[in-house]
């Protein structure tokens, strides 16, 4: 079996059961960030999951399924930040289904940054770079921030604060239902929506928390 094989009718279908419409330059590109993330996998540990079925499901559809929310959560945004990356997930996926929004990948480890970089190179992403930095250290605004499993609520909200851009908003994909995560928001966080996802072929539980902030901080 080839390492870097993706079943492409299965992705196809995935993408398409996410509610996302796909042509061949679509499949193309992710197929080939497959390929590219499971062949760089072997030297650089970029992510935990090896199996090509696995990134197909844990990886590659579940980022997509983020995808059509972005316009219903903020039809008028611009940019979106990926706040822990990694191996561009999904700021990658992100960026090749949504070629309008400029999206910016940030991790604390360079060799990922990296490989993010590459990967835009490789896919002719031109709206997509990352950038090596600690998210504290960074500056900027962006109208939506995103993380997938990247920290606490609390946490993810604190360190991003000063990026987002005014009426701007958060999107964390979570494993579950964090109420206790909820609970220990900052004062003037509002949750504007928790939603269960359904990931074709992935039987975890997921969901996505939209969060927004008051005016007055």
């Amino acid at each position: 079996m080839n390492s870097i094989a993706i079943d492409s009718s299965m992705l196809r279908a995935g993408l398409e059961a996410e509610g996302l419409s796909v042509d061949e330059k679509t499949i193309h590109s992710f197929l080939g960030y497959a390929a590219l993330l499971l062949k760089w996998n072997r030297v650089y540990n970029l992510t935990a999951i090896r199996r090509p079925e696995e990134v197909l499901t844990h990886h590659l559809l579940d980022s997509a399924a983020l995808v059509p929310w972005l316009r219903r959560v903020s039809p008028d945004a611009k940019n979106i930040l990926d706040v822990g990356c990694g191996g561009g997930l999904p700021s990658v996926p992100v960026a090749i289904l949504r070629p309008d929004l400029e999206v910016t990948g940030v991790d604390a480890v360079g060799k990922k940054a990296a490989f993010v970089n590459q990967a835009a190179i490789e896919l002719g992403l031109r709206n997509l770079r990352a950038r090596h930095s600690r998210v504290e250290k960074l500056q900027g605004e962006w109208d939506m921030i995103t993380s997938r499993a990247f920290a606490s609520l609390s946490d993810f909200v604190t360190l991003t604060r000063p990026l987002l851009s005014p009426g701007g908003r958060w999107l964390a994909m979570k494993g579950a239902k964090t109420e206790e995560e909820i609970a220990e928001l900052p004062d003037g966080i509002n949750v504007e929506l928790l939603e269960p996802i359904d990931v074709p072929g992935l039987e975890e539980t997921r969901h996505l928390i939209v969060l927004s902030q008051s005016l007055e901080r």
